[in-house]
């Protein structure tokens, strides 16, 4: 028997855990708040006066709390963090200075993700984009030479950063569905965010804010990588599709550490997120570790199996596992090309 033939009996389990705190989500928001000002306050000195030693580990602790509010600005896109509605959308379009995403894309793009989780004919809503094996076989060069270059993690978790949280998110391709006014007013937020930040800490502190931002952007693109990129994952077709199979066995549990747990806001615990994205992310790594061993799906992910995640691009749909790009083309491909 596994977690997804006792599906009852792991609803009930969860529903526990899906108690909201309004005292635990303002700590959460505020604490994390409080630690990224002060690593910029600081790093932002500290850049000034040369002390470089300083500098680095001001950059990592921002960059880690900037990761945190984009996590509790996630929730609050659930109505998770607090137990009032109202409050957890207050709280999501203030979270947006922070993570530098427009709260109601963010929203409509993760609950897209949600619907649409595990199935193949639904890729473009997914986080990363993942080809299988027979589009693989049957793409011409151009596209296979995109797709290598895109699946490269020197190139991925740097660029995809910057495009996601620098460029896509300032005029987002659905803006007409979620509010052309509301990504301009978040635009323009963001602009005398910048610009407030250059009065009040100057040149030094401008540069750490987009620096740390593209470090945050980079923890964010390797953790969205490894929820749903791994070697048993799960992807389908309807009608066969299992949504139960897709949100458990096709979403990752990471065991990264208590620091990395603390730094990324539990979000390393992403089946259970799937299954009830009504948990908020202060409950996940207690939830995690109450769980029944009969009620998980699969071992945790660790550095080792997390890095070589990253060597895996293509999903087979005949074994039904994520693997690496083949090493021997045949011959009429070579040919064709």
């Amino acid at each position: 028997m596994t977690a997804i033939d006792n599906s009852a009996e792991l609803r009930a389990f969860l529903k526990p855990y899906t108690e909201k705190s309004d005292l635990r989500g303002a700590l959460s928001f505020l604490g994390t708040l409080a630690v990224y000002a002060a690593a910029l306050g600081l790093g932002a000195r500290a850049l000034a006066a040369g002390h470089w030693l300083l500098v680095l580990p001001c950059a990592v602790v921002l960059a880690f709390s900037g990761v945190r509010l984009y996590v509790l600005q996630h929730d609050c896109g659930h109505h998770s963090l607090y137990r009032t509605r109202w409050l957890n959308d207050a709280t999501g379009h203030v979270l947006s200075l922070f993570s530098f995403t427009p709260y109601r894309v963010m929203q409509y793009n993760h609950n897209q993700h949600h619907a649409y989780l595990g199935n193949l004919d639904h890729r473009e809503t997914t986080e990363i984009y993942t080809m299988t094996l027979r589009e693989w076989q049957t793409a011409p060069w151009h596209r296979r030479l995109w797709y290598r270059l895109y699946r490269n993690p020197l190139i991925m978790l740097p660029v995809g950063a910057v495009y996601t949280y620098f460029l896509a998110y300032r005029w987002p391709r659905n803006t007409a569905r979620v509010g052309v006014w509301g990504v301009i007013a978040h635009n323009l937020a963001l602009a005398a965010y910048f610009a407030a930040i250059w009065v009040a800490l100057g040149a030094s502190g401008l540069a750490l804010l987009l620096g740390s931002g593209v470090l945050g952007g980079i923890i964010g693109v390797f953790m969205v990588y490894l929820q749903h990129n791994f070697e048993e994952t799960y992807w389908d077709r309807k009608p066969e599709l299992d949504f139960r199979k897709a949100t458990l066995v096709g979403s990752s549990s990471l065991d990264l550490g208590w620091l990395w747990d603390l730094g990324s806001g539990n979000i390393a615990y992403h089946d259970l997120h799937h299954y009830n994205p009504a948990i908020p992310s202060y409950n996940l790594r207690r939830c995690q570790h109450d769980l029944p061993e009969h009620l998980k799906c699969h071992e945790q992910i660790r550095w080792p199996e997390a890095l070589r995640s990253f060597t895996l691009k293509l999903w087979d749909e005949e074994q039904g596992r994520l693997v690496p790009f083949p090493k021997d083309r045949p011959a009429a491909a070579l040919a064709a090309e």
